[in-house]
């Protein structure tokens, strides 16, 4: 038992000091990279606690592989683009002009429900009110509203204000929302004539169609795929 709890103190102070070496880093900007140093360091560490009768510098010496390996590749991406785009990634434009880039959110593997949550999060309930939304190579998303969208007091507005509610989706990826037709007290006919008016043929067509609580219908239709 007190060889378990020394072997503890040991590592706990070891990886205190490999980490600082490393470099300081917030855990939600962590490249892939740092995420699978991270993770391995934490599988041996543990390993090195449990198996008393191995010698710790079993274990040590992997670990401080993968903090020269860390730190190599940290200075190689100082020096290269190429390869600070291949361990970090690049931003990605999901939203450009109220327009949602849905090959984008495709080769992300991004969902709707994903992009609108974080749109609530940041107080922006309606799409068509973003200029432009990119996507970090951290995993945040940066919202630039549109200038006449940006935040103002109440006081300053001279006109009446409606009761504000959220968007109400109509069609998420080519499929009617009834439930939300139901909100509106709308049926199909009215939405097919709607999108109509807008040179669409078919639910199929639209990426995403929402309602906001001006009663403006805001459509994002389906990227037209490229030859």
């Amino acid at each position: 038992m007190g060889s378990i709890l020394l072997r503890t103190v040991f590592i706990y102070v070891f990886l205190l000091v490999i980490m600082r070496v490393m470099g300081k880093r917030e855990i939600g900007k962590l490249s892939i990279f740092d995420l699978v140093v991270s993770f391995m360091i934490a599988d041996i560490s543990s390993m090195a606690i449990e198996n008393k009768e191995e010698p710790l510098i079993t274990w040590i010496s992997p670990i401080i592989l993968l903090a020269f390996l860390q730190i190599l590749l940290s200075f190689i991406s100082l020096k290269s683009e190429r390869i600070r785009n291949w361990v970090d990634g690049r931003p990605v434009t999901l939203i450009e002009n109220g327009k949602i880039v849905d090959k984008n959110m495709a080769k992300l593997r991004y969902n709707l429900d994903d992009l609108l949550t974080q749109l609530r999060e940041k107080n922006i309930p309606d799409v068509s009110d973003v200029e432009f939304a990119v996507l970090e190579s951290t995993g945040k998303l940066s919202v630039f509203p549109k200038e006449e969208k940006r935040p103002a007091f109440k006081e300053d507005v001279r006109q009446d204000l409606k009761q504000f509610r959220m968007p109400i989706p109509v069609i998420i990826d080519g499929k009617v929302q009834e439930e939300g037709l139901k909100k509106l007290g709308q049926n199909r006919f009215w939405l097919k004539a709607e999108i109509q008016k807008r040179g669409l043929k078919d639910f199929k067509e639209v990426f995403y169609a929402a309602v906001n609580y001006e009663g403006r219908l805001y459509i994002d239709r389906k990227d037209r795929p490229t030859r």
